[in-house]
């Protein structure tokens, strides 16, 4: 599963079933909010690495745990509907139904990972793309 940093932490599997089931998807704003996904594997990663560190410096710390990168809502919603669609005899493109931004929601977020990287020399195995793919497949057979 992907963990959104800052919110939105039920998207994915909310756009995944609209899609399957051939309903509306809603994106808030203009698509271009973006997030710093981060599949749960590299969550696991980093507590093992805190777990298991003997840097004295990296315990009793608090860890931003991300990719150190952004991905837009469009973009998000593309990688979805494209890995969908080569599953799902059927299934074709739907253009996502752009709603007004929301109140107060943080245009763009990415976290910094840098001292997680210093001390504990954390690199996230898993990218946007590589979490997906092992997610859709997840919900692809949980939900359908």
């Amino acid at each position: 599963m992907l963990c959104p940093i800052l919110g939105d932490e039920d998207i994915i599997p909310k756009w995944i079933a609209a899609i399957l089931n051939k309903e509306d998807v809603f994106i808030n704003g203009d698509g271009e909010t973006s997030r710093d996904f981060c599949y749960i594997d590299n969550t696991v990663q980093m507590n093992l690495l805190a777990a298991t560190t003997e840097n004295d410096k990296a315990t009793d710390q608090v860890y931003n745990v991300a990719l150190n990168d952004r991905t837009s809502l469009n973009k998000l919603y593309q990688m979805i509907e494209e890995r969908l669609i080569q599953r799902t005899q059927g299934l074709e493109r739907k253009e996502p139904i752009y709603r007004d931004f929301r109140a107060g929601d943080v245009r763009h977020s990415q976290a910094n990972i840098d001292k997680a990287q210093e001390l504990l020399c954390y690199q996230p195995k898993y990218t946007i793309s590589d979490g997906m793919d092992e997610a859709i497949d997840w919900y692809y057979h949980h939900i359908t």
